[in-house]
């Protein structure tokens, strides 16, 4: 409720340009628009370092003490009289109205330092947890082969028929286009030189031990492990990830084991799959770009390719397998319970599969670049 005595200030310039403040200085008395326009315009007249004299105030709250702070330029004037309880108020507004300055902004190599660092130290983290998830692994691989009647081998099927059968059309589809162009690539640079019987060699140990399991591998990366992350984030969205913990139920053993033993098994065979149909592709390339007959292509890639080769792409395989389901595991029990960090922990997920089995693929090409030779 506005106060009868409306804020206001007089000048007394007999006593060394003393400002005398008197009236309600509290909100509602500021509402009337005519009464603070009046007041401000003789606030701008006054000198704020001058004595003022504030024992006429009535009443004082925040917003008085912060028009008259701001009309003292947010400093104490030389001299001030005022009641205790006034006093105190305007020393609460002049603590709260001081605002520290800025720190000063760091260059921007530094910024790209503190940014890499942090990238780093997450990774760490996310390492850490995949390095977890084996070991958890293990430990459950032996408790189902203590028991193996009392493991998840309906959960195992089920991924196994979701992650490799239903996998299969696209993977000979992609795989037979593959075979098509490096054929058709190949072709034109062996002409050249008159060898093109050289087409069964480049193609069979190309597509036998490196492209045609990392491509398999690829495509199951983006395909199921994408869908693993979505399936695990989804129950950690709906809070069924926490409903198994509280019914004594593992993740690692229902939810990890099965995804993982599911692709190690299946992953081979959709290696196999795909080098089938790209050698398929790639033998009616060359028939149609070459003349090289399939009867020809058939009897002589056993010779061109050794069967350490076939054994070396089954084996990296598994390994592909294991890490495409740890990492979509790893990842959508890192969701946390939105769908945004479910939307990220899924492009997460498919980027860090691929990523690993390139990754593997090289070590494996280095480590074994004397086997089948």
């Amino acid at each position: 409720m506005q106060s009868s005595n409306p804020p206001s200030i007089t000048v007394n310039a007999s006593s060394d340009a003393a400002v005398r403040a008197e009236g309600a200085w509290v909100a509602a008395a500021f509402a009337e628009r005519r009464q603070w326009k009046t007041l401000a315009h003789e606030l701008e007249r006054v000198h704020p370092s001058g004595a003022w004299d504030l024992l006429g105030i009535e009443r004082l709250d925040h917003v008085g003490a912060q028009i008259l702070w701001n009309a003292w330029g947010q400093r104490w004037p030389a001299n001030v009289q005022a009641a205790p309880a006034h006093r105190e108020i305007i020393e609460q507004v002049a603590k709260f109205s001081e605002v520290p300055e800025p720190p000063q902004g760091h260059s921007w190599m530094a910024q790209q330092v503190d940014i890499l660092g942090g990238t780093v130290i997450h990774s760490l983290g996310h390492f850490k947890h995949l390095i977890e998830l084996i070991g958890q692994l293990v430990f459950d691989l032996g408790r189902l082969l203590r028991n193996p009647m009392r493991g998840p081998w309906r959960d195992i099927s089920g991924h196994l028929y979701r992650m490799g059968a239903t996998a299969m059309p696209i993977t000979a589809l992609v795989g037979f286009l593959i075979g098509v162009v490096l054929a058709y690539l190949m072709s034109l640079q062996l002409r050249q030189f008159g060898a093109e019987a050289f087409i069964v060699n480049i193609l069979g140990i190309s597509l036998i031990r490196e492209l045609g399991p990392m491509l398999g591998a690829i495509l199951v990366a983006g395909r199921s492990g994408s869908a693993i992350t979505a399936q695990i984030g989804v129950m950690r969205v709906t809070e069924e990830l926490d409903a198994l913990r509280v019914m004594g139920i593992p993740h690692g053993f229902r939810l990890v084991m099965p995804r993982a033993l599911a692709l190690a098994i299946a992953m081979p065979l959709i290696a196999l799959w795909t080098t089938l149909a790209a050698l398929a592709g790639g033998m009616l390339a060359a028939d149609m770009a070459m003349g090289i007959s399939p009867a020809y292509f058939m009897e002589a890639l056993p010779a061109a390719v050794n069967l350490p080769n076939l054994w070396l792409a089954m084996s990296k395989s598994v390994v592909f397998g294991i890490f495409i389901a740890l990492i979509g595991c790893h990842w959508g029990l890192s969701v946390k319970p939105n769908t945004q960090s479910l939307g990220e922990g899924t492009t997460a997920s498919v980027v860090s599969a691929i990523t690993m089995v390139i990754i593997v693929d090289a070590l494996f090409a280095i480590a074994f670049k004397n086997v089948g030779f």
